[in-house]
């Protein structure tokens, strides 16, 4: 979409200005420019209730669900969140170096093979009774794992030891 395309979703507008900045303009014609869209649960529903905040942090807009709001105006929030997010999901466990913390992680990922650095058992973290997990290396990025039970069985039993 071109900086001078616009999209009207139940009444207000979202478009890019020539710096790549948001402008959202409301139903009453109030305009905001450089709103930044900010996921309510980006791990367990990250397409549901999203907020659209403007530069001192309050909220313009509120969205139910993504999928309800109009193209391209759904692309444009789906870009600006996939700027700001960076949430790396596990897909496999290929190796971990030692079983006691601090621990060196080799995993695959859904951004590609990485190694990371496990400080301690407390940095795995679960966050649903579905089996999810969020893991933290040392320089505070978070991986996730969505089903820790749908790994495969060497995944699952270097994960084990751990939690």
């Amino acid at each position: 979409m071109n900086n001078d395309q616009a999209m009207t979703t139940t009444g207000w507008t979202l478009r890019r200005n020539a710096f790549g900045r948001l402008i959202f303009t409301s139903a009453a014609n109030q305009s905001f420019e450089g709103v930044v869209p900010i996921r309510a649960f980006p791990i367990d529903s990250p397409d549901v209730g999203i907020a659209l905040v403007n530069l001192d942090g309050q909220e313009v807009a509120w969205i139910e669900a993504l999928d309800d709001v109009a193209q391209p105006a759904q692309a444009l929030i789906r870009e600006e969140l996939a700027t700001r997010e960076f949430v790396p999901v596990i897909s496999q466990i290929v190796a971990v170096d030692s079983f006691s913390t601090p621990c060196t992680w080799t995993v695959k990922t859904d951004r590609g093979e990485t190694r990371f650095v496990l400080r301690g058992d407390e940095d795995i973290r679960r966050i649903n009774a579905t089996g999810g997990l969020l893991i933290s290396d040392t320089h505070g990025i978070q991986f996730l794992v969505r089903d820790h039970f749908a790994l495969n069985p060497r995944s699952r039993k270097i994960l084990d030891r751990f939690l």
